[in-house]
C-alpha cells in the first residue's frame, strides 16, 4: 500500500497481474505438474488482488483508535480462508498428478474418448446417441477405455 493510504501501488498491481497471468497459462497446460503450478499461482495472484483491494488503516480493534482510520478486516479472513482452500486443493492435485504417474509413468492428462466423439460429432452437427443403460459392466460399448497397466511394485521382484 501507499505511504499516503491512498491506493495500491503499482508493483503490487502489476505483481496481481503477472500471478494471475502466469496461472491461467499453466491451468491450460496438459502436464498435471504445471497445472499444479498454475492453481498455486493464480490462487496467490487472487489472494493479492483481494488485499489490494482492502482500504489501510490501523488495527481494525475498538478502542485502539478513531473508526475512521481502521482497516477492514473482511479481506484479510477472506485471504486467510482462501489460502486454506488453496492448500486442500493443491494436496489433492498433488495426490491426483502422483497417482497418475504411478500408473501411467507419466502426468499428461489424456484425451477423454467420449470428449472427441463430441467434437467429431459438433463438426458434422449431428446429436450424439442417447445412453439407454442397462447393459452391464461387459457389454456397454461406450467403455472403450481399456484398465491401466499394473506397473510392477519397487523393491525388486518376488521373495
Amino acid at each position: 500500500m501507499t505511504a499516503g493510504g491512498g491506493g495500491p501501488t503499482l508493483v503490487l498491481v502489476v505483481a496481481v497481474g503477472i500471478f494471475v497471468t502466469t496461472g491461467v497459462t499453466l491451468l491450460l497446460e496438459r502436464s498435471l505438474t504445471r497445472i499444479l503450478l498454475g492453481v498455486i499461482l493464480f490462487g496467490n495472484g487472487v489472494n493479492l488482488l483481494v488485499l489490494v483491494g482492502g482500504r489501510a488503516g490501523g488495527a481494525p480493534l475498538v478502542g485502539a483508535g478513531p473508526t475512521d482510520r481502521m482497516s477492514d478486516p473482511l479481506p484479510q479472513a477472506m485471504v486467510l480462508t482462501a489460502i486454506v482452500i488453496t492448500f486442500g486443493f493443491t494436496a489433492f492435485l498433488l495426490a491426483v498428478a502422483y497417482r497418475s504417474w504411478y500408473l501411467t509413468g507419466n502426468d499428461e492428462v489424456q484425451d477423454d474418448l467420449e470428449d472427441q466423439q463430441v467434437v467429431r460429432l459438433a463438426a458434422r452437427n449431428e446429436q450424439p446417441a442417447a445412453d439407454l443403460g442397462g447393459e452391464g459392466p461387459d457389454g456397454d460399448p461406450e467403455q472403450v477405455d481399456p484398465p491401466p497397466e499394473r506397473r510392477p511394485p519397487r523393491g525388486g521382484g518376488q521373495r
